[in-house]
């Protein structure tokens, strides 16, 4: 089943293979800069590049600090950038065959989102651009020339941007070739060591160690410089050190107090000596005798150990445990009875008598249907002396329909049901009902737990042996359907809350357990890994959930019909010929009535005669149902993203 494996294809999307021979760079354009040198490559300028096609306003920043901190070249290609909500770049009359494409996003304000594609394909979905300064270097996505061309395109809200600085095409779909980077030093000269004794060590233990050191109560930023392993490994925000490249340091910059943000140490500028010591460090490459991994202390004092983590009663498997001893060896009925009486002795007190009849057919009515017992019913239990009369109306009432009406309500309530779509938009979901009498029906008919599981996470995918139990698989995945919180947008919906809503209530329903916690880390209290959480969420990354439809866009999509397989394409051709039909006659009438109002007065009257003839048959066919079911219900979507 497609959604119990982790689909490959979400972690495919934007790998390429190394085989063949290594690719080879073909062209690098700086969208919205001048032509420059970025890793021993020529860059074209993007307003003088030829055979490339850019749409979007254009924005320069030069201010700005990127971070982390990159060469000089880089910063001004990624500090002059394309923005909007529908960017592209194509490049034209390109050669057939395999190609790489690697793309530079930035950030030079607030956090936006949006999604990339090239040649239409998805290769990136709601991306985050982070804060100001963020940057990155997105791909490679495989790419092959469509009609001689290969377009990257960024696509965000209305109300979003995309900044997009350059673009390297690489031809080939071997391994990109890496830029050799400079190392860090290796072991240090007698006058390196001196050095870095009597200028670097006592600032680092002065000024730094308090916030950054495997000793600091709290470590900040992930960074600790306590170590040589430590420098080298950066912290929360990227590399702290460029070897021999102060310009490209984060370090320098913080210490420079170039930014509010990343100003270091934050009340007090070091002095300029120091700074000038700092810098020099760098240039050397940084040479630290250091040899204590101060990182592999602080993340084995932060480690979770998984397996004690699993020891906790509630996870361990269930045992049958021994009952305890007990004075009034007389009063239990069952072993349970004892667990009971075992605590009320501890405590001293003596368990009630048994209730009269009259208050246990009252009792087990209301628990059982959330009903009183009519009179007629209380006076045939009060009437019936044998053994078994309890035991008769426990038999009634659980093949009552109101059990299930009664029972079905909790479930209902841990899974969030409701038959509207909930967020902003409340807009009613009528199909929802379908698994509302699902639920009821289950705890009617007493399906086994697993089957009540398998059905609601995997009921499409498992069939049935008649086309009634088909349905009523597909119709008990309305609980993944229904399990979305939000979705007042059409545009640009993120799916990625879609997912995390399903994971949440998920862990809610079937564990009794928080796993949303670990979307971010490691869950702090209950064992389960942060890639634990994305392996769920690759597995539900490949569902096409239906929508539900809002206030500003009263049309719903995406649900399942309830036909045999047979007809299963014929249902879909149907539904596709309606949508079409409607949105012709919807842009029928739209236009009719812009017309109307610049008409002449001597055609308005048959123009609005005809706009309404419009209106009416829309209106009729918006009406007029399908010739079959739907079920607000899941399926596998053909491919992620979809």
């Amino acid at each position: 089943m497609n959604r119990c494996v982790f689909h490959l294809g979400l972690a495919l999307a934007s790998a390429v293979c190394a085989f063949g021979e290594p690719a080879t760079f073909v062209r690098g354009i700086n969208l919205n800069g001048p032509a420059l040198m970025i890793d021993d490559h020529k860059w074209e300028s993007g307003k003088e590049a030829e055979n490339v096609t850019i749409s979007g306003k254009t924005f320069e920043n030069q201010k700005v600090l990127l971070k982390p901190p990159v060469d000089t070249e880089r910063t001004r290609m990624i500090r002059s950038s394309v923005w909007g909500n529908d960017v592209n770049v194509t490049f034209n009359s390109v050669p057939e065959g395999g190609y790489q494409v690697f793309l530079y996003v930035w950030e030079d304000n607030n956090n936006e989102r949006f999604s990339l594609k090239v040649n239409d394909k998805l290769v990136v979905e709601a991306f985050e651009s982070g804060t100001e300064g963020m940057w990155k270097k997105l791909g490679p996505w495989p790419a092959r020339p469509v009609a001689g061309k290969i377009k990257i395109t960024a696509i965000a809200a209305s109300h979003g941007a995309a900044n997009l600085s350059g673009i390297e095409l690489w031809k080939g779909e071997g391994e990109v070739p890496q830029i050799a980077q400079a190392d860090f030093a290796g072991t240090p000269s007698a006058e390196q060591l001196a050095f870095f004794e009597n200028k670097i060590r006592p600032v680092l233990v002065e000024h730094c160690y308090e916030c950054h050191s495997a000793t600091a109560k709290k470590i900040k930023g992930g960074l600790v410089v306590d170590s040589r392993a430590g420098v080298h490994k950066g912290g929360d925000t990227g590399p702290l050190l460029t070897p021999g490249d102060p310009e490209a340091s984060l370090l320098i910059e913080a210490v420079r107090h170039a930014s509010e943000d990343t100003a270091m140490p934050p009340k007090k500028k070091l002095p300029a000596n120091v700074i000038t010591d700092l810098e020099a460090w760098v240039r050397m490459g940084a040479p630290d005798p250091r040899d204590t991994d101060t990182v592999a202390a602080v993340q084995a004092k932060s480690a979770i150990n998984w397996d004690k983590a699993r020891e906790w009663w509630s996870l361990r498997p269930l045992e049958t445990p021994q009952p305890p001893k007990v004075k009034d060896n007389a009063w239990p009925v069952n072993e349970v009875d004892r667990f009971v009486l075992a605590r009320v002795e501890e405590a001293g007190l003596k368990p009630a008598r048994d209730a009269d009849k009259r208050v246990l057919i009252r009792r087990a009515t209301y628990d059982l249907t959330g009903l009183p017992p009519s009179p007629q019913e209380v006076d045939a239990f009060l009437a019936d002396d044998s053994k078994d009369a309890f035991a008769r109306v426990v038999d009634r009432l659980l093949d009552s329909p109101a059990y299930g009406e009664r029972w079905g309500r909790h479930w209902l309530d841990v899974v969030r049901y409701a038959d509207t779509a909930g967020d902003n938009s409340d807009y009613p979901i009528p199909q929802m009902r379908r698994y509302r009498d699902w639920v009821i029906a289950a705890f009617n008919r007493d399906l086994p737990y697993d089957e009540f599981v398998r059905d609601q996470l995997a009921g499409d995918l498992r069939g049935g042996a008649t086309d009634a139990e088909r349905y009523d698989r597909i119709i008990a995945t309305g609980y993944i359907g229904n399990s979305r919180r939000f979705g007042s947008r059409v545009d640009d919906y993120p799916q990625h809350l879609t997912i995390e809503d399903t994971l949440d209530n998920l862990g809610r329903t079937f564990l009794g357990l928080s796993i949303n916690c670990a979307r971010c880390h490691d869950h702090k209290f209950d064992p389960i890994s942060n890639e634990d959480y994305y392996a769920l969420y690759g597995i539900f990354n490949s569902t096409r959930y239906p929508w539900p439809g809002i206030e500003l866009d009263k049309k719903q999509r995406d649900l399942v019909p309830l036909v045999p397989i047979s007809m299963k394409a014929q249902a879909e051709a149907k539904r596709v010929e309606r949508e079409k039909e409607m949105t012709r006659l919807r842009k029928e009438a739209d236009k009719l009535k812009a017309d109307l109002k610049t008409a002449a007065k001597d055609k308005k009257a048959a123009m609005e005669a005809k706009m309404k003839e419009a209106q009416a048959k829309l209106a009729a066919l918006a009406k007029k149902p399908l010739p079959f079911e739907f079920a607000y219900a899941v399926a596998d979507a053909a491919k992620v993203g979809d």
